[in-house]
């Protein structure tokens, strides 16, 4: 998968659109125009914290710029279709307060210091530039073609995120972990401890990662560390945020992607995508309709059946948008995404990329989601009304054939295990601020049902149900947030999360069905104190804590049994600049304590239950940087170590070198792009590099196998060739078949180790345009 990189807004700008600022900071106000109008706003250097007068109304963004500018002794100066450069307003009389020229025809690329607008995130429940949030955040910004590519998933963005990990069993098969809050590598029941966020609705609670296909996405912000005060229960790890592009009232366009692809040892793929914006009735509403689809090659022989891993996607979305004035907005969305893997991608010796025959282990994981959202952004008030409801379908097929032999159903062929949850999310919130503090306050109410099934087949038609499990989880939340300024550069953010929830739960057992209820009132705080000595540049020391509900447990005498809530604590420090000229730096430490852990074992009989494992102590590092170099050179690296471990049991008895599950010890990665011209097209190629360290696969040593270990290189070289740009990607440059993730089959995990490699060498060619 090629790198994204942050880039201008491609399409060209209406002449007048719907403009909405409220009174600020110089610096903020012109990021925020930069998100509204699609634009691309840098300076040489660091601008001064001048306030400035409201924005509001139709006008063309040289209008708003020079209303900004007006009186700051600055102007703004077009440089490219959708780029503007802040400079100081000459000083000779004859020269006006403030110009804003024509464009100017260049045949060099736009230098990198003209992309310098600060960040706008939205993951922290109000708008805020990145520069100034006291937590650790990750911004992923798609550039055009990345953002069109059906291949541009959960991975992608895991291989740009220091402190992100993921099991490794295939698309719509895997969990994902931040900072070391990895409670499984199994796919059980408990709720994950990363929440996956669209637009404004929660999408999972206990499901495994849909990867949600990231095409016409503007970004994805990834919020490290507990979130309980802002997203309420499971955020422990933290947030994938997919912020998703939405319908444009004023503007008609097309744009369309073609790719192919071919994998060493295996066959060939090939994928497409449209995105198409209609205003339906021009300046008030405005549809946005996308739809994708892919066949993607297989690289695992099982037997006589080559490439039998390939998988099939297809999936589209719509966004209606409403704009009726006064600030408030009113969209309309749904999701659907069907993903389909004809068998798994496990193997029986280290490197192999074959297996002996077997039966087909196939897997689906299908979503559908609905959502509205009213909004209001105007007088300096936000107001957000949101509700959405998913609908997840996941099914796993395994070859019972090997391991099912202690179960009372004669000659076993395949165990399937079929899961649906159903995910409501609701919330009311407001925001704004009044002079230098800000605040937040809201209202939500999260609502999850989830229903497992475990039925093993016999070749015969026999069939017995050996888990049934159907949980229905709610809480109701009041939560808040004030960032109140104590001196011209410290501030001090406090946050907390009032909830009550409760978990009902019903299993069929062998002496029949029982079912048990647990309820809890909490609150989950949050408390941050930052410096900003100048602007652009934030270190802060920042304390949050959250917690997970408690599911259920088998124990060994066969009762049902309720776990406890288990609660994790983080203490931060952080440090985030942005260099003069463009580019950044992240550096952070932290420490965690997680109590009660709940996780997903892998018991004797090869099915899967929940329990208390104990406590367990994480402690952490992580630096990224994006820096623009000469000769339209640009670099991005990143570092991250983590060392994770159970450090008590159940029953509080100190343990030694019980390494949490799939996080990496310790993570490297680096990327260099050199932009040019070929004639009158821009062109760039990147190189990446990323090492991901040693891995452990449980702490439980009965079961423990280590992984990781490996390098991942590739290469992407990009071309724009008029309205249409070409791209060519190689990943696994160096070849490389480690071992991604030790795990397969859970019936056949206790009679033969499993392997599962890197995906082998790859190219991929595709070819996007835009009208």
């Amino acid at each position: 998968m090629a790198l994204c990189w942050t880039s201008a807004a491609e399409a060209r700008q209406p002449a007048v659109q719907s403009i909405d600022i409220a009174a600020t900071r110089l610096p903020d106000a012109l990021a925020e125009l930069a998100r509204e109008a699609e634009v691309s706003i840098g300076a040489e250097g660091s601008l001064p914290s001048l306030r400035t007068v409201p924005v509001r109304g139709r006008m063309s963004v040289a209008q708003a710029l020079e209303r900004i500018l007006a009186g700051s002794g600055y102007v703004a100066r077009q440089v490219g279709p959708t780029a503007w450069r802040i400079e100081r307003a000459p000083q000779h009389p004859s020269a006006p307060a403030t110009t804003v020229p024509a464009p100017v025809a260049r045949t060099e690329p736009i230098p990198e210091a003209i992309d310098t607008t600060p960040i706008m995130v939205t993951g922290a429940k109000r708008r805020s530039v990145l520069s100034q949030v006291p937590m650790a955040i990750t911004v992923i910004q798609l550039d055009p073609l990345r953002s069109r590519s059906p291949a541009t998933g959960t991975s992608a963005i895991a291989a740009q995120s220091d402190g992100l990990a993921m099991t490794g069993l295939g698309p719509g098969r895997n969990r994902l972990f931040l900072r070391g809050v990895a409670d499984s590598a199994f796919n059980g029941e408990s709720q994950s401890t990363v929440a996956v966020v669209f637009d404004e609705s929660r999408l999972t609670f206990s499901a495994p990662d849909p990867d949600i296909r990231l095409v016409d996405v503007d970004r994805v912000e990834v919020l490290k560390g507990p979130q309980g005060s802002l997203y309420g229960t499971g955020a422990l790890g933290g947030i994938f945020h997919i912020v998703p592009n939405r319908a444009k009232v004023d503007e008609s366009s097309l744009t369309g992607f073609v790719g192919a692809d071919s994998v060493a040892h295996g066959n060939q793929g090939y994928s497409g995508s449209v995105a198409v914006n209609l205003p339906v009735v021009a300046g008030m509403v405005g549809l946005r309709l996308v739809g994708y689809g892919a066949n993607e090659a297989g690289w695992v022989d099982t037997g006589h059946r080559p490439d039998s891993n390939r998988s099939n996607l297809l999936g589209g979305r719509f966004n209606l948008g409403v704009v009726p004035g006064g600030g408030w907005r009113l969209d309309l969305s749904g999701l659907v995404q069907l993903l389909e893997s004809r068998d798994s991608s496990y193997v029986y010796a280290p490197e192999a990329r074959s297996r002996p025959a077997q039966l087909p282990e196939p897997h689906d994981n299908d979503i559908r989601h609905l959502s509205a959202r009213l909004s209001r952004q105007a007088g300096g008030v936000d107001i957000t009304l949101s509700t959405g409801v998913t609908w997840h379908e996941v099914t796993d097929t395994l070859d019972a054939t090997i391991g099912a032999d202690s179960f009372a159903l004669a000659d076993p062929s395949l165990y399937e295990d079929r899961r649906f949850y159903r995910v409501w999310d609701s919330e009311a919130r407001i925001s704004g601020s009044a002079g230098k503090l800000r605040w937040l306050g809201g209202v939500s109410h999260l609502e999850a049902k989830q229903t497992a099934v475990g039925t093993l087949n016999s070749f015969s038609g026999a069939a017995i149900v050996l888990d049934d499990d159907r949980r229905n989880t709610t809480e109701t939340a009041l939560f808040g947030d004030v960032t109140l300024p104590v001196l011209p550069d410290l501030s001090i953010d406090a946050g907390g999360r009032l909830f009550r929830g409760s978990t009902r739960e019903r299993r069929i057992l062998a002496s029949g069905p029982a079912e048990q209820q647990r309820s809890r009132t909490g609150f989950a705080p949050s408390l941050a104190i930052s410096w900003q000595p100048q602007t652009g540049e934030i270190v802060y020391l920042r304390y949050a804590s959250t917690y997970r509900q408690g599911g259920s447990d088998i124990s060994a005498s066969g009762q049902f049994e309720m776990l406890k809530a288990d609660e994790l604590r983080t203490l931060e420090l952080g440090w985030r600049r942005s260099f003069l000229g463009g580019g950044r730096i992240d550096a952070s430490i932290y420490a965690s304590r997680w109590e009660n852990l709940q996780s997903d074992v892998l018991q004797s009989n090869g099915l899967i239950e929940s329990v208390n494992a104990g406590e367990a102590r994480i402690v952490g590092a992580e630096l990224s940087l994006e820096l623009p170099l000469p000769h339209g050179f640009s670099l991005q690296a990143g570092a991250a170590a983590t060392d994770a471990r159970l450090v008590r049991n159940e029953l509080g008895v100190s343990l030694d070198d019980r390494r949490l599950p799939v996080v990496p010890t310790f993570t490297v990665r680096g990327a260099l792009r050199r932009d040019f011209r070929i004639g009158a097209s821009n062109a760039s190629v990147a190189l990446r590099l990323r090492y991901v360290g040693p891995q452990r696969l449980s702490f439980d040593p009965s079961i423990d196998r280590p992984m990781g270990s490996y390098f991942d290189a590739g290469l992407e070289a990009q071309v724009q060739l008029g309205r249409a740009e070409a791209f060519l990607t190689a990943d696994n440059l160096l070849g490389s078949r480690k071992d991604d993730f030790a795990f397969g089959n859970s019936l056949r995990f206790g009679t033969m180790r499993q392997y599962i490699p890197q995906r082998p060498p790859s190219v991929s060619v595709g070819l996007s345009t835009h009208f």
